[in-house]
């Protein structure tokens, strides 16, 4: 199946090179009934591989993180530091599936993942709760008020390289807010606004002004802005104990997994959309997934992101159960089906895409 087919006859697609021409394209309602129908039986999160996914990949990273920095030999700091930066992206991507759990889903998951990933890599869930739900509502993905979106395809070439590069800033920017911001934020009221409405979301849009916390999510704010400024305090003190090699090899593993994690995010969607509201069809049609047979994008894109157009269908089902949802979706809805119009060869077809989109222009 061809990565740029179209959608088939029966639900036919206007031009791509007409401006708003993911919002003409029409709900295939029989991808959507399969999607639902086909995959009730596995939608249920299964502990045991969460728990032991999540909690082995946080200790291999931080195991191979200290034997990088307490190694006399750079070839092996290298392999190591490597293994540290795979094993801890896999880990902090467990804060999608966190923003995406219902009440109830894995208790006590949510506060173990925090304590062993969230504030050591100063990335706590409340920044992805509340915010990465807004991508999914049905009328604002694609506008200008979804959080995580941006028409990089029809932005200037320059917009690429910036939007991945500026990524290796990161953890620097966070261990300010954490050290500088919240314990200044606690005394003068406006520098507390401004931290939270500009520096509390894992945001792309530059417009998106985050609104106070709701429900259950106010008092663990509290408490992990709280756990954030203390660990980014020991990190800074962690200089006159253990002078600077220590800090600033986990900040460069840091600013590798941002850069990693920026890249994946390049080629999470197609970025085509200019702000009109779009179906949930047209949502999908505008997200990637990677599937086998290739193996390399469960690398970059670990943690079932690997089909994140599915996803998009299906935002609460488990990562674990992705792969067998695209298998019984492949084989039921047949080869003319829209669903073929989001699988994508991998990482670097989909960035030659995005580069020559940015070059070319769209017709207005």
């Amino acid at each position: 199946m061809n990565a740029e087919q179209t959608i088939p006859a029966a639900n036919p697609a206007p031009s791509r090179d007409m401006r708003g021409w993911h919002s003409q394209i029409a709900d295939d309602k029989a991808m959507l009934r399969g999607a639902r129908d086909l995959t009730k039986d596995i939608a249920e999160h299964r502990a045991s591989i969460y728990w032991t996914d999540m909690v082995g990949s946080a200790l291999l990273g931080y195991a191979s993180l200290a034997g990088a920095i307490l190694t006399q030999s750079t070839a092996l700091a290298v392999v190591l530091a490597i293994v540290s930066v795979l094993a801890l992206y896999r880990a902090l991507l467990f804060i999608h599936e966190i923003s995406h759990f219902r009440n109830g889903a894995l208790p006590g998951f949510r506060g173990a993942w925090n304590a062993l990933v969230g504030i050591p890599m100063l990335t706590p869930s409340f920044m992805y709760e509340q915010v990465h739900t807004l991508h999914h509502k049905r009328t604002q993905y694609g506008t200008v008020e979804d959080p995580e979106y941006l028409p990089l395809a029809l932005m200037k070439p320059w917009s690429l390289p910036l939007f991945v590069i500026i990524a290796i800033l990161a953890p620097v920017a966070l261990l300010f807010r954490f050290a500088i911001l919240v314990p200044l934020g606690a005394i003068i009221p406006p520098i507390r606004r401004l931290t939270w409405q500009r520096a509390s979301a894992l945001a792309i849009n530059p417009e998106f002004r985050r609104r106070p916390p709701e429900g259950d999510l106010r008092p663990r704010v509290m408490l992990l802005e709280l756990g954030g400024f203390v660990w980014s305090w020991m990190l800074i003190g962690s200089v006159f104990a253990f002078g600077w090699k220590p800090l600033l090899f986990a900040l460069g593993v840091a600013s590798v997994v941002a850069l990693l994690n920026q890249l994946r995010t390049l080629v999470a969607h197609l970025w085509e959309n200019e702000g009109e509201a779009m179906t949930v069809t047209a949502q999908f049609l505008d997200s990637v997934n990677v599937p086998p047979p290739g193996v390399i994008a469960e690398i970059w894109a670990p943690v079932g992101l690997r089909y994140h157009a599915l996803h998009h269908l299906m935002p609460s089902m488990p990562y674990h159960s992705l792969p067998e949802a695209h298998r019984r979706l492949v084989r039921e809805l047949g080869t003319e089906s829209t669903y073929h119009g989001a699988n994508h060869a991998g990482m670097g077809v989909l960035v030659a895409r995005i580069a020559r989109s940015t070059m070319g222009g769209r017709k207005g």
